[in-house]
């Protein structure tokens, strides 16, 4: 009986592991399907629960076991979109230390996520101003998320107060962001320009507040 106890104490839990990790494998699966579909021509509200559940290989029925409906689905991605822009953003920093011109590295890197990732971009942009309180709130909280985090930098490395900081942060963030639903349409070369206007213009905002906040002192 003993033997037959300790041989149940191990095969359970990895029993367990097994299904919990096949649930998050078709939890992923179910993700990548909606990204999949995303496109400039197709909203995350003209998707349907079943149209995901066919891409991704499962039964409508399967699809509950992961997601509540297509709310939730969809808040999943763009809480996903927002946390991948952040951790880029947070590598592009390693890429300062080593290229210099954190105004540049950062446009470059966020130009190289709309291009590798215009799906993502595509549910920012879109859930932004679309029909549903929750998906805006939810963009609106990502956006917060990027100008609290400029706004640290900012306030670390040019020891600007917290308040000019933050404003000059949510200036720069809503140009980088309008910038970037203007790349989703934009051929390489033009977007080669677009990212050469827009660390200019950041250049502006940044010395502006410079002067602005030095005349103050």
């Amino acid at each position: 009986m003993l033997a037959i106890l300790l041989i149940c104490g191990k095969i359970l839990p990895a029993m367990a592991n097994i299904r919990a990790h096949q649930k998050e494998k078709t939890r992923r699966t179910i993700v990548d399907a909606a990204f999949r579909l995303l496109s400039q021509q197709r909203s995350y509200s003209s998707l349907s629960l079943r149209e995901v559940s066919r891409d991704a290989g499962i039964a409508p029925t399967s699809f509950y076991r992961h997601f509540e409906d297509m709310e939730e689905l969809g808040l999943s991605m763009v809480d996903e979109g927002g946390v991948m822009l952040r951790q880029l953003m947070r590598k592009a920093r390693q890429r300062i230390q080593d290229r210099g011109s954190v105004i540049n590295t950062s446009v470059e890197t966020f130009m190289e996520f709309i291009h590798n990732s215009p799906h993502v971009f595509h549910l920012l942009l879109r859930e932004r101003s679309g029909t549903s309180l929750a998906f805006r709130k939810a963009v609106s909280r990502e956006l917060q998320y990027f100008v609290v985090e400029l706004a640290d930098y900012i306030q670390h490395t040019q020891s600007y107060p917290a308040e000019a900081a933050k404003i000059q942060a949510e200036a720069m963030v809503v140009l980088v962001f309008n910038a970037g639903a203007e790349a989703l349409d934009c051929k390489p070369a033009e977007r080669k320009l677009l990212t050469e206007k827009v660390i200019i213009q950041l250049r502006f905002i940044a010395r502006g507040a410079h002067v602005f906040l030095k005349g103050k002192r």
